[in-house]
């Protein structure tokens, strides 16, 4: 993908349980939050759902085939993490509210997010790309509806990704 984004971008998720508005940062984050605007604008996100919630640390969704194993980004398969000092948002931490990419390893980025539902603490291996302005209720709604042994909603949770 060519251009990287700069500044901020406000997206809004429109989920079934109500609406998260998030600010994105490309200034940290280029490439993370320039695959996130990317594939929001292109529709990517509509209808996808947070197919892992864990109360008291976050709920993930992205990925196109609804449990954990798929999703592409615009650069192609993965792409590479945005964890060094370069990202000031990464000195913030894993807070409540904070938007940062989930992976399977170093340098394996697609489309898949999660949200923090709480503070909680984890090693610096996901990038951070933006943090929650309005809507954290609905986070903590959605990291507590019920849900199966492997951590997925029984009803699913869906939602679709606005840029503002």
């Amino acid at each position: 993908y060519g251009k990287m984004l700069t500044g901020k971008f406000i997206v809004v998720l429109s989920t079934s349980e109500g609406d998260i508005t998030v600010e994105i940062d490309a200034d940290a984050a280029p490439k993370t939050a320039t695959n996130f605007i990317v594939l929001a604008q292109s529709g990517y996100y509509d209808q996808l759902t947070f197919h892992r919630v864990i109360p008291g640390f976050m709920i993930q969704g992205g990925d196109p085939n609804g449990n954990g194993t798929g999703g592409n980004s615009v650069y192609g398969e993965t792409f590479e993490d945005e964890t060094d000092d370069a990202n000031a948002l990464m000195a913030i931490g894993y807070k409540a509210g904070v938007i940062a990419m989930a992976n399977r390893g170093p340098d394996t980025n697609g489309s898949q997010f999660f949200i923090m539902d709480a503070n909680y603490d984890l090693p610096p291996n996901y990038t951070i790309f933006g943090h929650v302005t309005a809507g954290q209720k609905v986070v903590n709604a959605i990291a507590r509806v019920e849900k199966s042994s492997n951590d997925m909603p029984v009803e699913p949770v869906t939602f679709s990704v606005e840029v503002r």
